[in-house]
């Protein structure tokens, strides 16, 4: 007898499932000697690597904030202070990130993190009907409308990207 699988079950995943949004969950084998994730994603789910966006915390201010930028690009620190209105930013203590998001590095998703951070998306997430975001777990990605994705974490856009 074949049993149905149960549902993947990330704080991420249940964000999007609430808030009733159109989406796809992906999973792939993630190996632990990959050094970039998001690009392993790509690879291994065979989706152009500019339509999966990586989720990166840094330090605004004192304060953390979210940068989300196509895993092919960086995340231009001055650029991301500006979108959110300051003048500084360097990258987050990846220990601090986890514990602020609830996730680990590499899995570190902008939907359902441990408390809502102020976030930005590169505004090149407009160009694609659907993109790819972690869902909240290494080898686990949802896709979604970037609008949808915008909304749900209410992101300002903005050219971050380099």
């Amino acid at each position: 007898m074949v049993r149905p699988t149960k549902p993947e079950a990330t704080p991420a995943l249940a964000a999007v499932r609430r808030a009733g949004v159109e989406h796809r969950v992906h999973r792939y084998e993630h190996d632990p000697r990959a050094t970039s994730y998001g690009l392993e994603a790509a690879e291994a789910l065979g989706v152009e690597p500019a339509r999966i966006f990586k989720t990166l915390l840094a330090d605004v201010d004192g304060e953390l904030a979210v940068g989300v930028v196509p895993v092919t690009a960086q995340l231009d620190l001055k650029a991301l202070a500006a979108a959110l209105g300051h003048k500084r930013a360097q990258m987050a203590d990846p220990q601090r990130a986890e514990k602020a998001t609830g996730y680990v590095l590499g899995g570190i998703s902008p939907l359902g993190q441990r408390r809502r951070l102020r976030t930005a998306i590169d505004a090149s997430v407009l160009d694609w009907d659907t993109v790819h975001v972690s869902a909240g777990r290494r080898g686990l990605e949802v896709e979604l409308a970037p609008t949808d994705l915008v909304r749900l974490t209410a992101a300002t856009l903005g050219p971050l990207a380099r």
